[in-house]
């Protein structure tokens, strides 16, 4: 029983403390769409604070204690410091404070089915890719997704249906707050280990997720942990995956080269119909199989499925084309492990450029540490590799851990301190027909931003 439980039974008025924020935007819209009254505040300017403020929430741009005003309840990012004063003010009042998994466990609970999309990587894109095969089947979902979707131009969806799909997060066991009626386990890998500290302890935190999931799990059936997180669990299980031993799979396989995969969805030796993906590489596969898998367990009809996932063009920082300046393609990714990296930096080599730049921004000093000999594998894939500093979030490098030591592990690499070094070179050095490709979980987007407005500039152009 979660501390909160009653809570949205209890209050209307709600204050958001980052409201802004990539989780916390699609949590709002839902909440206002449903009747209650917000305020919010964050000092970040982005698209998805406009969108708030189109909704017409209020929203104040310094965090200050008067702005909790008649709030009956305070939620905050986890990136909040302890002394926000909104957040010291709602204690000093009594009021309840809520970091944002709770309250995203709170939500999932209003709906009777509400389907949590795990996995260590591709979360985001097959959450997108399932919300858009429930809204073109005609189910009406409401969806909170870690990127935006192009079908609805956003990252949430108010749907008036009994259906929620969102993104079940692993670090610091936040999906244990949720309340899944179906849950899908895409992989689990070794990640955040500055808090789970072993591979065995992820599987755990997994299992757990598995026995809160309410009635049917759909778990990669070629990935072991996360078969081994669902042994013992007594709730349905449906698997998907490459083998023919899966309940779902794919034949027919495109064998010409290709830089999107084309293949027949299977269910159980039965011909569901034919996919032609729109986004790149094989992760991109198993992701679709994935959403495949939980829709037509669900009852989408499977011609729209395999339409919908045709029609799936990607999420925004997903192998995102920002543009072809001068010959050269610049794109973004958030990819920021090994695993993503190696399945990204994949797909790119075999999209006919005629070379790549990969620009990387490392994400924490631990993760950088500790997986260092898979990140050099991963990074001698491009062409060309440039690094930026390692982005700290919320670590003190105590590894003593510098990007310059990733850089001496992959021959002919460089690295800057700054994306304006970063994007210089990579700009001095490209040619016609080259892609030059940022990649990270942290704020590498903004190198990718700053070389379109380079080249828009060299052409004559407004930025």
């Amino acid at each position: 029983m979660e501390p909160f439980d009653d809570l949205l039974t209890r209050v209307k008025r709600l204050h958001f403390v980052g409201i802004g924020g990539s989780g916390m935007c699609p949590m709002a819209e839902l909440l206002h769409r449903a009747g209650y009254v917000l305020t919010g505040s964050d000092r970040n300017e982005s698209d998805t604070l406009d969108r708030v403020r189109k909704m017409g929430i209020p929203v104040f741009t310094e965090h200050r204690a008067e702005n909790i005003g008649d709030a009956e309840a305070v939620v905050y990012t986890a990136a909040c410091r302890s002394d926000n004063p909104e957040i010291t003010a709602a204690r000093e009042k009594g009021l309840p404070t809520l970091e944002r998994a709770v309250m995203l466990g709170l939500l999932t609970r209003r709906f009777k089915e509400t389907i949590g999309v795990s996995g260590t990587h591709g979360k985001t894109t097959t959450t997108a890719m399932l919300t858009q095969i429930l809204i073109e089947c005609g189910m009406d979902p409401s969806a909170i997704i870690g990127g935006k979707l192009p079908l609805i131009n956003a990252n949430s969806r108010a749907g008036n249906s009994e259906y929620m799909v969102c993104e079940a997060c692993e670090y610091m066991d936040h999906f244990h707050h949720l309340a899944p009626a179906v849950s899908v386990i895409l992989n689990i890998d070794a990640d955040h280990l500055d808090y789970f500290g072993t591979l065995e302890n992820i599987v755990k935190s997994f299992h757990k997720f598995a026995e809160l999931t309410g009635r049917l799990l759909i778990v990669n059936g070629d990935d072991k942990k996360a078969m081994e997180s669902v042994q013992g669990v007594d709730r349905e299980v449906v698997t998907f995956g490459m083998g023919d031993k899966n309940d779902y799979y794919p034949a027919g396989l495109n064998e010409e080269p290709s830089t999107c995969e084309s293949f027949t969805l299977m269910h159980r030796g039965q011909a569901l119909g034919r996919v032609e993906l729109s986004v790149p590489g094989q992760h991109n596969m198993l992701n679709a199989l994935a959403a495949a898998a939980c829709a037509h367990s669900l009852g989408a009809e499977p011609q729209a499925l395999c339409r919908a996932l045709h029609n799936f063009t990607g999420v925004h920082r997903r192998f995102e084309v920002l543009g072809k300046f001068q010959g050269v393609t610049v794109a973004d990714d958030f990819a920021h492990h090994p695993t993503e990296l190696t399945a990204t930096l994949t797909s790119a080599m075999r999209m006919g450029y005629r070379k790549v730049w990969a620009i990387f921004q490392p994400h924490t000093y631990s993760r950088t540490y500790t997986l260092m000999e898979d990140f050099a594998k991963a990074l001698s894939i491009p062409d060309q590799l440039i690094l930026t500093e390692i982005l700290a979030v919320r670590e003190e490098n105590v590894y003593g851990v510098k990007s310059a030591d990733l850089a001496a592990k992959v021959p002919g690499s460089v690295w800057f301190t700054g994306f304006e070094e970063a994007a210089e070179y990579a700009m001095e050095h490209a040619q016609e027909g080259d892609l030059i490709l940022t990649l990270g979980g942290g704020d590498v987007y903004k190198c990718a931003n700053l070389m379109v407005k380079k080249y828009k500039e060299q052409q004559g152009e407004q930025p």
